[in-house]
């Protein structure tokens, strides 16, 4: 027996598989010396982060490990990099503040639920239609947030801890200038240097963040400045040097709803983050990811690494972006990369412990300088209004406040704004008005007395249905039919659907007509689907706008 077909089907297949087929040996060899180089690069950047973030340095390693072999073996892209990223420190770091790191990973394993979710009900392509004013607002806010992270660190000021609340950080900062360290500053300011004006023709083989991590730490150690390091800092077991230890969380169920909010903005900013790093990596491939597979994958990423201490989890676009410069081919390069760093924990931790926490923040504040889209300050004048306000108050909210407030009231002020966009462009116009002989249409031949006829462009959605008013104030006196000619709307929702009914009812009720005429395909199942077409009458639905004019001559003429 043969029956509908189900409206959802689960699907799931990572791009490796498709990668896998015809996989040849240069391609491994590609993909081998890509995975090696973005290992390396990531080494100081998962330390660091992790440390930005608020937890250990081994946290953000098996972050980037378990993290980044997941996405990238369950992954929808050819060459997306997992791991932790600069967007989520100003999240992660009050969210330990506020609730406690074991809170964080329930958040974290939430989150990850979150994304499966989307992925496997095939909503990743709704990511894709927040609004460019909203990414860019949040990803300067964060580069902002990343740096103020770093102060302290970078200049070995002498504070504990530092406020995670925008202005009483700022003022504490500036309250521990004195304490400045000196030697800290000119190790720091080097680091920058050397990763700022490395040769890129050399950092294709050798970033040059490792060589300011290797310089840095042999210049701290040999000269035994007194510079903060990791081990100095965490302790000299603080850098991971085995496996990473599975652990059940522990939580409080009575405190679960408080980190429903958390959980979403970490759902959302690692959705935001992932999906664009992806699109990004197309462009620079020559490829198309799958939106769905990969927040599967970041889903199940993000569920899997608190249990082994791991933070949020999220493709990346500057390792991305350097796994494809160095040659990537395939998702094999991003497991390599996480191989590369397990490697590095299992053979040189020892060493690692060393580095000096001035120069990880060098690194994160380049990091956080080249990712902020800072030419949009500049192009504020020559936008509309409306974008710039909600870039700015995206990147305020970020900056000043709670990343949760700024993802909420972004995303809320950008709907508002587009719904009212919307709206403008909805336009009603009489027959017989200037504005509607200014789009050019003639009037209507031959029109009965006691007819109006009203000419409807745009979508007619909830934002714009109250431009029906206009209708209903006109329709009285001698008229005796309203026709609408709905042939340029290109949508209908439930409110104007129910301002039409409003509208007809009127009409009824003064012995009065309504006509539609040449309504599209989604509006007219739409008014059928209801039984709006059956209260109107099929005989007053026309197919055009001569038609209309007829049928309104049959009713002018049998009112009589």
């Amino acid at each position: 027996m043969s029956g509908a077909a189900p409206r959802f089907s689960f699907s799931f297949r990572p791009k490796l598989v498709e990668c896998l087929q015809g996989y040849s040996r240069e391609r491994l060899v590609a993909d081998v010396l890509a995975g090696l180089t973005v290992g390396i690069v990531a080494l100081p950047l998962a330390i660091g982060l992790g440390i930005a973030s608020g937890v250990s340095p081994g946290a953000g390693i098996y972050t980037a490990i378990i993290g980044g072999f997941i996405v990238s073996a369950l992954g929808g892209s050819r060459v997306q990099i997992g791991g932790p990223a600069g967007a989520f420190v100003g999240l992660v770091y009050a969210i330990i503040v506020q609730y406690g790191l074991p809170d964080l990973l329930v958040c974290t394993a939430l989150s990850g639920m979150f994304l499966f979710i989307l992925g496997a009900a095939r909503l990743g392509t709704l990511v894709k239609f927040i609004p460019h004013p909203v990414t860019t607002g949040f990803t300067c806010g964060i580069a902002i947030t990343i740096m103020l992270t770093q102060v302290k660190d970078f200049l070995g000021l002498g504070l504990e801890p530092v406020p995670a609340e925008f202005f009483a950080k700022i003022g504490a900062l500036a309250a521990a200038l004195p304490s400045a360290g000196v030697p800290t500053i000119v190790v720091g300011l080097g680091a920058v240097a050397i990763i700022w004006f490395w040769p890129k023709g050399w950092g294709r083989f050798v970033p040059g963040s490792i060589v300011a991590v290797i310089l840095g730490t042999a210049v701290v150690y040999l000269f035994r400045l007194p510079v903060a390091t990791i081990s100095s800092r965490f302790g000299a077991e603080a850098f991971p040097s085995g496996l990473p230890v599975f652990h059940t969380l522990a939580f409080d169920w009575r405190q679960l709803g408080n980190l429903v909010g958390p959980a979403v903005a970490i759902t959302v900013m690692g959705a935001i983050e992932s999906l664009l790093s992806a699109v990004v990596s197309d462009g620079m491939i020559d490829d198309r990811h799958d939106s769905n597979q990969e927040l599967m994958a970041q889903g199940i990423a993000n569920f899997t690494v608190p249990f082994f201490g791991g933070i949020p989890v999220t493709g990346v676009i500057a390792r991305t972006a350097t796994n494809v410069r160095s040659g990537a081919r395939s998702p094999v390069a991003g497991i390599v990369h996480a191989l590369t760093l397990l490697l590095i924990v299992l053979l040189v931790s020892p060493v690692a412990k060393f580095i000096p926490l001035t120069v990880l923040g060098a690194v994160l504040i380049v990091v956080a300088v080249k990712m902020g889209e800072w030419d949009e300050f500049l192009l504020l004048g020559r936008q509309a209004k409306s974008d710039a306000a909600v870039f700015l108050v995206t990147f305020i909210l970020t900056t000043c406040f709670d990343l949760t407030v700024a993802v909420k009231w972004g995303l809320i002020l950008a709907g508002a704004l587009f719904i009212k966009r919307v709206a403008d462009t909805t336009q009603v116009f009489a027959h017989d008005d200037a504005a509607s002989r200014n789009q050019g249409h003639d009037v209507v031949p031959n029109l009965p007395p006691g007819v109006l006829v009203y000419r409807v462009f745009g979508a007619l959605l909830f934002g714009a249905a109250e431009k029906l008013d206009n209708v209903i104030r006109r329709a009285g006196g001698d008229t005796r039919v309203v026709i609408l000619h709905l042939a340029a709307v290109t949508a209908l929702d439930a409110t104007a659907l129910n301002a039409l009914d409003t509208l007809h009812e009127k009409l009824r009720h003064h012995k009065k007509y309504l006509i539609l005429s040449g309504p599209h395909t989604q509006p007219y199942f739409l008014m059928e689907k209801s039984g709006f077409i059956d209260r109107v009458g099929e005989a007053n639905i026309a197919a055009d706008l001569p038609a209309a004019v007829a049928r309104a001559r049959e009713l002018v003429a049998a009112a009589k």
